[in-house]
This record gives C-alpha cells, sequence and structure tokens, in this order.
C-alpha cells in the first residue's frame, strides 16, 4: 500500500525528506550512442563502405597538385589534424594545394575545419589538374572563408563567394543555428550523386543543391571566371583538394563513402 500525507505537516516532513536525499538519479537513454573519436570510423561506418582520407598521424593518401611527393613545407600534420600554415595569404605560394592520390565520381564526402581569424580556403572536388593553371587547380569549390573578415566574401555575386558555397556560382543558404564562432570546429559535408545532383551541408544544414551539368550549371558557368575552361566542372572522376591560400585552416575527420 503506497502511503500519501494527509497533512500540511507531513508534507512538509515529506518535501525535507525529499531535500535530504537529494535529486534522483537519471539513467541515460538506452539510444545515446557517444561520438566516435576524430579520425575514426564506427563498426557501422566500415559496414557501410565509408573510407578514412586522412588517418590522423600521416600524409598517406595524399600529394602536392603540383608533384607525386608530400609538400615539404607549408602543411603541419599533428594533434590529429592536417594543417595548412599561415603565410601572406597568396593563393597556392607557401606550401601549395594537396590532392588525393585517389579520383573519386559518386560520393558522400564529410570533414571537420577549423578556421582562424581572417582565413580563407577551400576544399575543391573533381580536380583533374588538366588545366595547368599557375594557381590552384580548377575544380568546384566548396568555400571555407571568415566572411565577417575576410574581402572575398562581399565579392562575387549574391554572396557566392562566402563560408560554403559553390564558389562563385551558388551561394550558400545558411540560417543562424549553423553558425559557429572562428575557432571552432565545424562539420562540412558534399553529396555527388550518381546522377549528378549536389549537395553541400554545413553543420548539419544543406545549405544549397544544383546539378552538374544541367543548363542552369552552364549558365552559372558561362557568367564565372570559370568560362574559359571548356566543360568546367564536369569530369566523370576527379582528385579532392585542399587548398593552400596563405591562411591558417585545420582539417581532420575526412570520410568518403563512393555511391554506386
Amino acid at each position: 500500500m503506497s502511503f500519501l500525507p494527509t497533512s500540511p505537516v507531513a508534507y512538509c516532513l515529506l518535501g525535507f525528506a525529499l531535500l535530504l536525499r537529494g535529486p534522483a538519479l537519471v539513467a541515460p537513454s538506452a539510444g545515446t550512442v557517444p561520438a566516435p573519436a576524430p579520425n575514426t570510423l564506427t563498426a557501422a561506418e566500415r559496414r557501410q563502405g565509408w573510407q578514412l582520407l586522412f588517418d590522423g598521424q600521416t600524409a598517406r593518401g595524399w600529394r602536392s597538385a603540383k608533384g607525386p611527393a608530400f609538400p615539404t613545407h607549408g602543411w603541419r600534420i599533428a594533434n590529429g589534424t592536417i594543417t595548412t600554415l599561415a603565410a601572406d595569404g597568396k593563393e597556392s605560394a607557401n606550401g601549395g594545394d594537396i590532392i588525393t592520390t585517389n579520383t573519386y565520381s559518386a560520393f558522400d564526402l564529410r570533414f571537420e575545419f577549423q578556421l582562424t581569424p581572417g582565413a580563407n580556403s577551400g576544399l575543391i572536388y573533381f580536380v583533374t589538374l588538366a588545366e595547368q593553371t599557375p594557381g590552384s587547380p580548377i575544380g568546384l569549390e566548396y568555400q571555407l572563408l571568415d566572411d565577417a573578415r575576410h574581402p572575398d566574401a562581399k565579392l562575387g555575386t549574391n554572396g557566392d563567394r562566402t563560408l560554403a558555397s559553390l564558389y562563385d556560382l551558388i551561394p550558400a543558404v545558411k540560417p543562424a543555428t549553423c553558425l559557429r564562432p572562428i575557432g571552432a570546429w565545424n562539420s562540412g559535408r558534399i553529396v555527388v550523386s550518381p546522377n549528378n545532383h549536389v549537395a553541400h551541408y554545413l553543420n548539419g544544414v544543406n545549405v544549397l543543391e544544383y546539378d552538374r551539368g544541367s543548363p542552369a550549371f552552364r549558365t552559372l558557368v558561362a557568367g564565372s571566371k570559370y568560362h574559359v575552361w571548356p566543360g568546367f566542372g564536369e569530369a566523370p572522376a576527379g582528385h579532392l583538394l585542399l587548398q593552400d591560400h596563405g591562411f591558417q585552416v585545420s582539417f581532420r575527420s575526412l570520410k568518403l563513402r563512393p555511391l554506386p
């Protein structure tokens, strides 16, 4: 039989007893799963076909965009991160850009990045190296930028050079809830479907979508700096590139799942 207090005094005594006992302990939810450590794959991810692109310790799987070896300066691998170091803010003029040794076509790419004040960099995909450009090799760029401090945020058209945008082509639509302060780790994601539909995500939020090779895409390219390269952004496969733009930007937990 349960006991229920029947007088004000009894209620007070019961409350005092509960106060002495302290708050009840709440068991964690059975469905709670701790976040995986950086630069690791869960058992489920391995079963799903995810691949780590950076092991957190070495440059395995990466090389200079200008040669077969990894740059001897301008990049640092330490504390589980791969970092392009600060120089003078010029494009590909310090250690130079780095690319994956493998090429990819349809994929789900996820990565984490950390910007420093005023930083500029990019993750470029479908890089073929065929154009032999003097600066960074060209490709479709997920822009990495301190929008508040770097002047590039105010250039281009309608904000298409801001963080998470398809650089110089499509601006990212970023609600305030997906923005984090400079110095915090952010999550980026690029999904390229087999039908050439592409989506950019920032901190879990879908910020833009487009279709490679569509009439709308080609119209955008024709009005951009990329118009001088026929077939820009439509290669069937290409490298992934981390850009050296003379600012310190760190990366970790780069992982990719090929899409059938």
